[in-house]
């Protein structure tokens, strides 16, 4: 009898360890899972960073950019009103020299006229 029990416990003591032994095989492979998704997890987070920080540079530029644009279009449209205020001034000019050039002309022509009727 006492060998039986010695037999059972035998058995039960190689199941035991069998499980324990499969117990520390499974922690280890969760362990090594975990330090692989930790590697990811670490390298994920740096990739977010940079990214982040590019997309800071990037958001950065294109508010400079986007000012400086801005400018240029302030600019474009200053001068083309300023330019447009030359047109009428020049053609404005333009009337006036015409019209004092004719009034010229006819003076001219008026004294050379008097001046024709005196010498005869």
């Amino acid at each position: 009898m006492l060998t039986q029990q010695g037999v059972a416990l035998q058995k039960y003591n190689n199941k035991l360890v069998r499980c324990v032994e499969e117990l520390c095989q499974k922690q280890e492979e969760l362990c090594r899972q975990i330090q692989q998704e930790e590697d990811e997890k670490q390298r994920l987070q740096n990739e977010v960073r940079q990214l982040a920080e590019k997309l800071a540079c990037i958001s950065e530029n294109l508010t400079c950019k986007t000012a400086s644009l801005s400018k240029f279009y302030q600019t474009i449209a200053e001068t083309e009103a300023t330019y447009l205020k030359m047109l009428e001034s020049s053609q404005t000019l333009l009337s006036v020299l015409k019209r004092e050039a004719g009034n010229l002309t006819k003076a001219t022509a008026s004294d050379h006229k008097s001046s024709g009727d005196r010498d005869s």
